[in-house]
């Protein structure tokens, strides 16, 4: 009854093509037979295309149900699922899904796209217009032992090296401040080039510090970093030539704000997962929520789905359903990192 009514209601309605996937095409000749023999003046065709095949996830809706009824994911717009609204929420923007689009293309023969060319396109988008911020995950406290108490200063951070319309913002710091955990080790591998004993090191606009210690607790973890700035580098330059091999973002802890950070990563630990039991292939680290977190204040202040990057971090979105001024939430959309690399035309 449906391939009889489907011809009838696209010639009422005036479609000139009927896009089908490719398991309608052999119900063709019985549309085009309808077509034929209907007295309407409209005579659509039917063209069949091959389905949208992504890795380490799945497009099927009785699927996609099954993981949001089973309470897989939190909804049909949880930031992993491969809905419209499951990517508005995670960062994704509309001109990076036409843009993946449309280098796609439609295929007659089914195929799958790699997941990190969805991201690839993500990236350029947001490179190009996403303002950029300073946001430690993993905070440890830097202090600045030779940095005046008491003392502030304010610098002038670019919000987009890609576009000087952008303008800056203002930064404060202070003598003390909030790093990554990571840039931090007492007893460094080869070739690690942050925060060391007797290392320096370039805070983002600010000073070359160079580390002298830390403190830990009972456990022997890490509790504060101890550095000395040199105050003739102000900007980020030395004077006398020096060569510093590594740059480290910081927020200031006087201003810093507390927020909420969620990583999301592939919600399928393998690449095909309709291969076999979709539930049992789940990968357990798709999502990581990170508490404490300290960002620059303004970020405070973020709209629902305002995009940003986070300097080398990656690039987040404000969450349009649990973000608020009292409880910042940002949804990493997709990291810095991009191994894709796309083919020569």
């Amino acid at each position: 009854m449906y391939d009889f009514a489907h011809p009838i209601e696209d010639a009422l309605e005036g479609v000139t093509h009927s896009l089908c996937t490719l398991e309608f095409e052999d119900h063709r000749p019985l549309y085009d037979w309808v077509i034929e023999h209907v007295d309407l003046p409209a005579k659509p065709r039917q063209i069949e295309f091959a389905r949208l095949g992504i890795n380490n996830t799945v497009m099927s809706k009785r699927k996609l149900r099954a993981l949001v009824e089973r309470g897989v994911v939190s909804g049909w717009d949880d930031p992993r699922m491969p809905t419209l609204c499951g990517l508005r929420r995670r960062g994704y923007t509309p001109a990076a899904i036409r843009s993946f689009c449309e280098q796609i293309g439609v295929a007659k023969v089914n195929s799958t796209v790699d997941y990190g060319f969805l991201e690839h396109c993500l990236r350029e988008d947001l490179n190009r217009h996403a303002r950029r911020a300073m946001a430690v995950l993993e905070p440890v406290r830097l202090i600045l032992t030779n940095y005046p108490e008491g003392k502030t200063e304010t610098f002038e951070v670019e919000n987009n090296p890609e576009d000087p319309s952008a303008g800056t913002r203002p930064v404060t710091f202070s003598r003390e401040l909030w790093i990554e955990r990571g840039d931090f080790m007492e007893v460094p591998p080869k070739k690690y080039f942050r925060l060391f004993p007797g290392n320096e090191v370039r805070l983002k606009t600010a000073y070359i510090v160079r580390c002298t210690g830390c403190e830990k607790d009972a456990r022997g973890r890490v509790t504060a970093v101890y550095a000395e700035y040199d105050p003739q580098t102000r900007g980020g330059n030395a004077p006398d030539g020096r060569k510093v091999k590594s740059t480290i973002h910081w927020v200031d802890a006087k201003t810093a704000a507390d927020a909420e950070v969620r990583l999301y990563g592939r919600l399928f630990s393998v690449p095909d997962p309709d291969a076999g039991d979709f539930l049992r292939e789940v990968n357990p680290e798709s999502l990581k929520v990170l508490t404490g977190c300290k960002v620059e204040p303004w970020l405070v202040g973020a709209k629902p789905e305002e995009r940003f990057q986070f300097m080398r971090q990656g690039y987040f979105c404000a969450d349009c359903r649990d973000s608020s001024p009292q409880r910042p939430v940002f949804n990493r959309a997709v990291s810095l990192k991009d191994s894709y690399r796309p083919k020569a035309k």
